[in-house]
């Protein structure tokens, strides 16, 4: 089982106080609602990292999601077409904020060994990718480790990112509004 560290903050005698952030923070990064997008062999993968062996759920992720709308975590896994990109982004832009994007797979990261027309070379072409987790497939335990650097994203990420002037560049720049 995972134990939660503490924030920062002030005790004493029956009390603890620490910022809202940190404690938003620290909720976030330990109820990630994953929505996993698999094409290929990268979701046989995730099949056994949810699986009693591996046991995603001991980072609070054990809840997928497959409704963009319930999702914060959207696990690309796999090779992704070009006809799929469309899809993919769409996805994407319907998960609210703030939402984290993990790829998955030498295809999800950069097309792998399909150096093709129909292959989207790496799926940061059109979403903004928070982790990448490479391996062809990557073993269970490289995406919990992905999933640990995504909690670290969560727990460390300030409110004010998401509506700072860089992230809206970033954005901008997928034409993602």
């Amino acid at each position: 089982m995972k134990t939660v560290e503490a924030p920062e903050g002030i005790e004493g005698a029956g009390f603890f106080a620490t910022s809202l952030e940190k404690v938003v923070g620290i909720a976030r990064a330990n109820s990630l609602w994953p929505l996993p997008f698999a094409t290929s062999c990268c979701g046989i993968e995730f099949m056994a990292t949810m699986g009693s062996h591996y046991d995603i759920s001991r980072f609070g992720s054990e809840r997928p999601s497959f409704s963009p709308r319930q999702a914060d975590l959207l696990m690309v896994m796999g090779t992704i077409a070009k006809k799929m990109a469309p899809i993919v982004k769409q996805v994407y832009e319907q998960m609210a904020e703030p939402r984290w994007v993990l790829a998955m797979g030498a295809c999800a990261c950069s097309g792998g060994i399909f150096d093709s027309y129909s292959v989207l070379q790496g799926i940061d072409r059109i979403i903004p990718v928070d982790v990448y987790v490479p391996g062809c497939p990557p073993r269970p335990e490289q995406v919990l480790d992905g999933l640990l650097r995504v909690q670290d994203l969560a727990k460390n990420e300030s409110f004010r990112r998401r509506n700072a002037p860089e992230y809206q560049a970033l954005l901008a720049s997928y034409n993602i509004k």
